[in-house]
């Protein structure tokens, strides 16, 4: 049994994003073994996006099966014309987004003797893992009135994808690609710096 399991994990890191992409094309086709295939390819990869946004273990895999869900329920949205890992990239961003926001609004205050909450700020630190998030609470802000700021911004900066590579994933202009991430560049520093 092990030798199963070690053959599975070469052959997943083994595909090429050729591969992934035959994969993705055969799974939207309705192909259920390549599916299953495809999901095992690009999990670690999901993990690795979900990881940047939610930094405890425990809540980048809790993510990261949104993500795969997403992937297998909607990759008939996946259009084929760029790498379907871009595709996957900004699905595995969403979710990690969706499930850090799920977990905010479940987040309950500690009690102090006096009975007074406490809520620590969230500029600086997460509720749920105790780690600086003020990046997620900035992008949250801005997505409220800018909305079409925030992916470009994070698949950017957060992800060092080519400004290319984003033109062709949100199917927009270069040039408006790089507008938006200006933009949300400029909106973004006083809410990372704590100005009000």
């Amino acid at each position: 049994m092990r030798s199963v399991g070690r053959r599975r994990l070469d052959y997943v890191a083994s595909v090429t994003p050729d591969d992934i992409d035959d994969l993705a094309r055969a799974a939207r086709d309705g192909d259920r073994a390549a599916l299953d295939s495809l999901l095992a390819a690009v999990r670690p990869r999901a993990l690795n996006v979900c990881r940047g946004v939610l930094p405890y273990s425990g809540d980048a895999e809790d993510a990261c099966q949104e993500a795969l869900l997403n992937i297998a329920t909607k990759i008939g949205t996946w259009n084929g014309h760029g790498r379907f890992t871009t595709w996957m990239h900004v699905v595995a961003l969403n979710s990690a987004r969706s499930t850090y926001r799920k977990m905010k609004n479940q987040a309950v205050p500690t009690d102090f003797e006096n009975g007074q909450h406490d809520r620590p700020d969230p500029r600086t630190t997460s509720i749920i893992a105790g780690t600086r998030l003020d990046l997620l609470e900035a992008m949250e802000a801005i997505e409220k009135s800018h909305p079409q700021y925030v992916e470009p911004l994070l698949l950017r900066d957060v992800y060092g994808m080519t400004y290319e590579d984003i033109a062709q994933l949100i199917d927009v202009p270069l040039g408006t690609v790089k507008a938006q991430i200006h933009h949300g560049r400029k909106l973004a520093r006083p809410l990372l710096r704590g100005d009000t």
